[in-house]
């Protein structure tokens, strides 16, 4: 009879995952800045476009308060840049020798990378949860309830791994926390201002709705808006036959999901790929 296969330090895949969980989320509780910090634009951006915006928006809405439109956006935008700041704490363990002391261990890759990202996925529900009590504070609405807040998370949730994915091999591949930073940041603006986020994309000029339809962002805010008004939102994929909102959630969610497979993977082997004497 074969034996379970284990790691040579005692434990198995799920140990390596839990493992590495509590280490990132003992260093984010610890560090209360990064998750102040990864608030504040995103909330800047809520309140200021509502307010600056929010009157003309609305009028071209047809009877939608743009508070209600904008806060999906909003939720996206705050697991994108929780994701972004996923690579600068592993370029702080490149820089501590830590990253270095995990590749010469006999740790499962895959686990170091899902129990990091899991990390990160309850700081991404921590601010998500934050950002829609504020915008029911501002006046949106959230048309499927309680479940609805819940089903934005979690759409949130999978938006975020492959940005995650992303920053993590940006860290590997450049092992700097200035050109991480700036790799990331250098994407997130304009991707999200060249999506359905802050407005429809039928008042949008003819070369944005191209780039929109390639956009990963374009299919996170249309689910997360989905799910928010209760209804269709999608318009850069026409689908029929699922009824409602399902005609958005379904295709965006099979875009981000195969997004995230195709970074996660991208990142389990650059983290496996990387070799110790390489790490400075």
């Amino acid at each position: 009879m074969s034996t379970p296969d284990v790691d040579r330090h005692g434990g198995g895949f799920a140990s390596d995952v839990w493992v590495t969980f509590v280490r990132w989320t003992i260093k984010s509780v610890r560090n209360p800045f990064v998750l102040v910090v990864s608030l504040v634009q995103p909330i800047i951006f809520l309140v200021l476009f509502t307010q600056v915006f929010g009157g003309v928006a609305t009028a071209a809405l047809e009877g939608v308060s743009y508070e209600t439109y904008l806060v999906p956006a909003i939720v996206i935008q705050v697991a994108l840049v929780a994701a972004a700041t996923s690579g600068i704490g592993l370029v702080n363990d490149i820089e501590t020798g830590m990253f270095e002391k995990i590749l010469v261990s006999p740790m499962n890759r895959t686990a170091v990378f899902l129990g990091k990202t899991l990390a990160e996925v309850v700081r991404i529900v921590v601010q998500v949860v934050i950002v829609l009590g504020l915008g029911v504070l501002l006046g949106a609405e959230i048309a499927t309830g309680i479940a609805g807040a819940i089903a934005i998370a979690a759409i949130c949730v999978v938006f975020s791994v492959w940005f995650t994915a992303f920053s993590n091999v940006l860290a590997v591949v450049t092992r700097d926390e200035e050109s991480t930073i700036i790799g990331a940041n250098l994407l997130q603006l304009p991707l999200l201002f060249v999506s359905s986020a802050f407005l429809p994309l039928p008042a949008l000029p003819d070369w944005i709705r191209t780039v929109a339809t390639f956009n990963p962002i374009t299919y996170g805010v249309d689910a997360a808006r989905a799910v928010m008004l209760g209804e269709d939102t999608m318009t850069v994929i026409e689908v029929t036959r699922f009824g409602g909102m399902w005609d958005t959630l379904v295709p965006a969610l099979a875009v981000l999901v195969g997004l995230a497979f195709t970074f996660g993977s991208v990142a389990v082997y650059a983290i496996g790929r990387a070799a110790s004497a390489d790490v400075r």
